[in-house]
């Protein structure tokens, strides 16, 4: 073998370390994401010609192409302790007298850092090579979640050996979700039928604990180091062992302070309980520590916590109002689920005036009822939820709420999920469940079929016009024209769109079926691997599954969507009526060949998918980042941070209107 080749190899895997480091730890990338994408499409190709080359630290290998069976358990080499936890600068400066009666007349010196609200991880690197990840479970004992761990691109795989990292070193540090990665995350299950996670911390949790780290790897989850297990080498305190830490390559929190008197440290805390809005991700409080090794090991621990630390826990922000009424939204799926109705209320700058309630044990669980004063607050700031029932103000008219044994729209069989908390309507033919997947179905992001809303759907449904998706395309004008309020122009408008829709990629017609587990992002994935819609129709779980993010689960639902006759008629029947969906591979011009463009805010024409296939059919390259590499950034409304690094860097940017003219001309 070539020795050439292998050091053509090792240099393509320092050339990605060093990009992902300057990604994921410094936020100052310096290549394009196509540039980068060409790097790991190199690497990638040559380790597939020449297997015997792969290494399990290669950049290649983070994901791991089968599930695991299940995670083993884990003892610290030293426990993972919790932190007693301060409410007010009255507690913190009580901490600060505890710790300078210990230490006599020591000078103290603190680091302030973000308390990441996410899930406490420990990793060991053994000879610079990530080796074992372990969450914190009991303190003592953890899971194994290595496979799932080594999905999370901001981790490094080897670490910077070239600064010497010791032979063994364990860190610990906070796996998180993002806020933009918790509501997109979100958005994928309400549009598969499946119940929303709560906040980011639980959803970071979650994607953790799944047995396939495929999914795992779709998820986007991100880390922070905060500490080592033991002191690294010669560093006296634990700032400068951060600093060592972010030389070998592992991420640090960018605004951890250091500071020398209990009043800047407040101050600090203060500052935060109101910025931390900015932050694309969640902190729940602050962390403060002793920074000198030594005074830690005198001021020692107790069987639970450190007393040279201790957290500062911000209020979340919460209101009190009251619950006017429930509410039971029936889905496309079937499930059934509760929603409060209470007087609205203002809540982390917005006027809220419902909330899911999720299933009906969380009802239980919390003792919620029609009546009750109940505070609310917004997971993870985003999503508006009900938390406890204020105690000691429950009305005397407050009514329990009666769990439906049918269900509310159709009257039909209710039945909870073997394996979850849903109760769902077993009645395919309701039609609740039937609106609802028309909905869906018609929508921008599905088959995108303009001018057929709500109030439409609801007539097609309870006039008969509509009972299954093939319905839709044997609608006639006068199907049309004879529902309330509607002209004869808008009955051709629609016509007219129902008939555009015949030709929208094959993924949008997979996603637009409603097959549970799977929303736009798992269809995209189907639809590029299968071709066809006959090869999706035909394949088997097991073929299924090979596909890259189609762990099992979402395999045997895509599957047993497929066996259903019922299903298989309506789309042979979509077919008859000239429904041709396709893979794209048009390009409709030239004038973006070889661009590299950025798209920020929100568009008004375009979805997040489509802006991406626009670009990518238009012969441009889309980059999440902005660089110096970087030809345009396409601004929509309320462009953030990207806008900025764009002026700063003195990128051009061009308007969404500027955008559909550069592409206007097909060739």
């Amino acid at each position: 073998m070539s020795s050439e080749l292998s050091k053509q190899i090792e240099k393509l895997r320092e050339e990605i370390n060093h990009h992902d480091s300057l990604y994921y730890v410094s936020n100052k990338p310096e290549i394009s994401d196509y540039d980068y994408d060409n790097l790991f499409s190199k690497l990638k190709e040559l380790e597939a010609k020449h297997p015997e080359l792969i290494t399990t630290d290669s950049p290649t290998q983070r994901v791991s192409g089968k599930p695991i069976k299940s995670f083993n358990q884990i003892k610290h080499n030293s426990p993972m302790l919790s932190i007693d936890n301060t409410y007010n600068p009255e507690q913190l400066r009580g901490f600060d007298q505890r710790i300078r009666k210990q230490l006599e007349d020591e000078d103290i010196e603190y680091v302030v850092e973000l308390k990441i609200d996410g899930l406490a991880m420990s990793l060991t690197y053994q000879d610079s090579i990530l080796t074992q990840a372990a969450t914190r479970g009991d303190g003592e004992t953890g899971d194994d979640v290595t496979s799932n761990v080594r999905t999370i691109k901001s981790i490094p795989l080897r670490l910077n050996s070239k600064k010497t990292p010791p032979e063994l070193l364990e860190v610990r540090g906070e796996v998180y979700m993002p806020k933009k990665s918790f509501a997109s995350l979100n958005q994928l299950r309400s549009e598969a039928g499946e119940n929303l996670f709560a906040n980011p911390r639980n959803a970071a949790a979650g994607s953790l604990k799944l047995l396939d780290p495929r999914i795992t790897a779709s998820r986007n989850l991100s880390f922070f180091t905060y500490s080592t297990a033991e002191a690294i080498g010669n560093s006296k305190d634990h700032y400068q062992s951060l600093k060592k830490l972010k030389e070998f390559g592992l991420p640090l929190n960018p605004h951890t302070k250091k500071v020398s008197d209990i009043e800047k440290v407040i101050e600090i805390c203060n500052s935060w309980e109101t910025k931390r809005y900015e932050l694309d991700y969640q902190i729940d409080g602050m962390v403060i520590k002793v920074n000198s090794f030594a005074q830690q090991e005198k001021l020692g621990t107790t069987a639970r916590s450190p007393k040279w630390c201790i957290s500062f826990k911000f209020p979340a922000e919460q209101a009190t109002t009251i619950i006017e009424s429930i509410d039971i939204q029936v889905g496309k799926t079937g499930a059934l689920t509760p929603v409060a109705n209470f007087k609205p209320v203002k809540l982390a700058g917005t006027v809220v005036k419902r909330a899911s309630l999720h299933n009906f044990d969380e009802i239980k669980r919390l003792d919620i009822r029609v009546g009750d004063t109940v505070v609310v607050e917004k997971a993870g700031e985003i999503i508006p939820q009900v938390m406890r029932v204020v105690d000691g103000e429950r009305s005397i008219f407050a009514q329990e709420f009666a769990i439906p044994t049918k269900c509310p729209e159709c009257g039909g069989e209710v039945r909870k999920d073997k394996e979850g908390v849903s109760l769902r309507c077993n009645n395919k033919d309701c039609p609740a469940r039937l609106k609802e997947k028309l909905i869906y179905f018609v929508a921008r992001s599905q088959m995108d079929i303009e001018n057929l809303g709500p109030a439409v759907i609801e007539q097609f449904v309870s006039k008969g016009l509509v009972k299954t998706f093939a319905d839709i395309y044997k609608l006639t004008l006068f199907d049309i024209i004879n529902l309330d309020r509607m002209g004869q122009k808008s009955a051709q408008n629609i016509l007219e769109a129902i008939e555009k829709s015949k030709k929208r990629p094959l993924w949008r017609l997979v996603c637009a079926l409603g097959i549970r587990h799977v929303g736009a992002q798992n269809a995209e994935v189907l639809s590029n691997a299968m071709g066809t819609l006959e090869a999706i129709m035909t394949a088997t779980a097991e073929e299924l599954e090979e596909i890259e993010q189609i762990g099992p689960i979402i395999a045997q639902s895509i599957a047993n969507f497929f066996a259903l006759e019922e299903n298989r008629k309506m789309i042979e029947e979509m077919l008859e009526c000239g429904v041709e969906p396709t893979i794209e591979k048009k390009k409709y011009s030239d004038s973006l060949k070889g661009k590299v463009i950025v798209a920020t805010g929100t568009l008004e024409n375009f979805t997040r998918e489509s802006i991406k296939q626009t670009i990518k059919e238009n012969g441009g390259k889309i980059s999440s980042s902005v660089s110096k590499k970087t030809d345009f950034v396409i601004a929509g409304k309320n462009a953030g941070s990207k806008l900025e690094k764009a002026n700063k860097l003195g990128v051009r940017v061009v308007t969404e209107e500027e955008f559909e003219d550069m592409i206007k001309d097909e060739v």
